[in-house]
């Protein structure tokens, strides 16, 4: 987990399947417009279990307890961002972490699955 005011050129790297939007430049200017914290969940089924906790892109449906149905104000300010995909959630760690970033650890039970192969 980093604190970060978020660079425009990795900005661009990760919403790049955006940029054909109409609202493309205000989600740039607002992804900008202040500090932003990176993570990296690991966990069981984590991309399924991280979605349904943070709940519906659109926050007029998502659910009451979730972090988008309890914080989130409009779509536009969704407040949180999920990847969709093991393999989207690599090459997001990879945009937004340096590997010296990244911890590898193991508990005896689990271990640690951030770096990718």
């Amino acid at each position: 987990m980093k604190m970060l005011q978020a660079p425009e050129r990795i900005l661009a790297e990760h919403y790049q399947d955006l940029q054909r939007k109409p609202f493309y430049p205000a989600l740039i200017s607002y992804m900008s417009s202040g500090p932003m914290v990176a993570m990296v969940w690991e966990g069981h089924n984590v991309v399924h279990a991280s979605r349904a906790m943070i709940g519906h892109t659109d926050s007029t449906e998502a659910a009451p307890g979730t972090i988008r149905g309890d914080f989130s104000i409009h779509i536009s300010r969704n407040i949180i961002h999920a990847s969709d995909s093991v393999e989207g959630a690599q090459r997001e760690i990879q945009l937004w972490f340096q590997s010296s970033e990244l911890v590898n650890w193991s508990d005896g039970a689990h271990h640690s699955s951030s770096y990718p192969a």
